[in-house]
């Protein structure tokens, strides 16, 4: 069995032998991989995953879904909508100028 060891010092821990393996002194990835995270309280056996692979499919499901959303309301915002508008206006406009000249 592993010896019990307070959440900081099992943390450190990891944060040694995990850049003793690698040979990494400074990385962008570093913080992701070594350092400790939230997640460390809950997933104690897991440390260096963040999700598992359903959860990873479900927030690219989820990123899909929210920036398909987001340029779709661009499109109704920027090019529908003001159409729409300037349609009903010109023929509102035709219709008045109609009513004046019939009158």
């Amino acid at each position: 069995t592993t010896p019990k060891v307070s959440f900081s010092a099992r943390n450190d821990m990891e944060i040694k032998l995990c850049t003793k393996v690698t040979k990494i002194k400074c990385c962008f990835y570093q913080p992701f991989l070594c350092a400790p995270n939230f997640l460390n309280k809950f997933a104690p056996n897991k440390q260096h995953a963040m999700f598992t692979f359903e959860q990873y499919l479900g927030f690219i499901l989820f990123l899909t879904i929210l920036t398909t959303g987001f340029w779709l309301m661009i499109f109704l915002i920027g090019f529908v909508i003001p159409y729409w508008l300037s349609g009903n206006l010109i023929e509102w406009f035709k219709e008045r100028k109609k009513a004046k000249q019939s009158e």
